[in-house]
């Protein structure tokens, strides 16, 4: 356990590094989106007096040691371009993320686990056929195109939800009106989200099943005369479970930056957006902070898968004991 517990404190530190060096390795300045496109017109007083201000005058290594200072106090700085906390900009687009990434991961894992299921039971039917097609289709498919399609038809020609956003701008909606309309703004991001996702757990759920299904105890139990109901709920489908519990807790470690694209599509306001924004702007206090952010959510995935293996798969308790 101490062994695992370092190796996490090991990654952590590895990942704050590459946090700090890997936004100053991007081409470009950030005085440049300080000062605007004048920045060369600027006196040379003016441009260090700006330098100095955001602490990027001094010398590499000494920005690192203030900067893992500064973690160590909880304090992640303050945004270039906004002049606000980070911890505060982050905590505004965490819960739209979360609500985002969350609903897309519940509905992707559920259809994923049934049809690859389903798929699996029914081998080389036309619904094995048509789903193993449809899945590998998706899985080529860019996320940005498929968004960009669902826009053109469901909100262009056909104008059934917004185009973008979370809110409507500049409405006053409260109550039950409120949530109806946020519901109405995240279905097309949802759903574009939930089907480029949906191929990985329908895959592996699939060849698990297929795995189980040609064990000799389920063969047994068919042999018992187990009805073919029961071999597939309490055999099969319990046994088959655990490639799928890996696949959901990779995925909801990246429930926080696992969104970039698709919230840049619908220009939704969640944290993906908010670190492309970053960026393009080199905002190097947001980008650390984002950084961070994710890196964490994926420590705390694998943290919490590694907890929760023993309580689901007693081999995994007996290699560990």
């Amino acid at each position: 356990m101490l062994e695992r517990v370092g190796q996490y404190v090991l990654v952590l530190i590895a990942a704050i590094s590459l946090n700090f060096f890997l936004p100053r390795a991007m081409p470009g300045s950030p005085l440049q989106f300080l000062a605007g496109e004048d920045v060369a017109l600027l006196p040379a007083e003016d441009r260090q007096a700006l330098l100095a201000r955001t602490g990027l005058d001094q010398p590499l290594m000494v920005q690192y040691g203030k900067y893992v200072g500064s973690l160590a106090r909880g304090d992640l700085g303050y945004s270039y371009q906004a002049n606000k906390p980070v911890l505060t900009m982050l905590m505004e687009r965490l819960p739209w993320t979360l609500l985002l990434t969350g609903s897309a991961l519940l509905l992707s894992t559920v259809f994923g686990v049934i049809v690859g299921a389903l798929a699996a039971w029914r081998r080389n039917g036309w619904l094995d056929h048509a789903t193993l097609t449809s899945s590998i289709l998706l899985d080529s498919v860019p996320s940005f195109w498929l968004g960009m399609m669902l826009v053109a038809l469901f909100a262009v020609q056909w104008p059934l939800f917004p185009v973008f956003g979370a809110r409507t701008p500049w409405s006053s909606l409260t109550g039950w009106a409120n949530v109806m309309d946020i519901a109405r703004h995240l279905v097309l991001p949802v759903v574009t989200l939930t089907l480029v996702s949906l191929s990985g757990t329908f895959l592996v759920m699939r060849y698990a099943m297929l795995s189980v299904l040609g064990e000799d105890y389920i063969r047994t139990a068919r042999a018992k005369g187990v009805s073919e109901r029961q071999v597939l709920y309490k055999h099969a489908l319990r046994n088959a479970s655990m490639p799928v519990f890996t696949v959901f807790m990779l995925n909801l470690g990246t429930l926080v930056g696992g969104a970039v694209v698709i919230e840049t599509v619908f220009a939704f306001p969640g944290l993906g957006r908010m670190l492309f924004e970053a960026a393009s702007n080199r905002d190097y206090p947001l980008l650390q902070g984002a950084f961070l952010m994710v890196t964490l959510s994926i420590l705390a995935g694998n943290i919490l898968a590694d907890l929760v293996y023993p309580l689901l798969d007693p081999r995994v308790r007996v290699q560990r004991g």
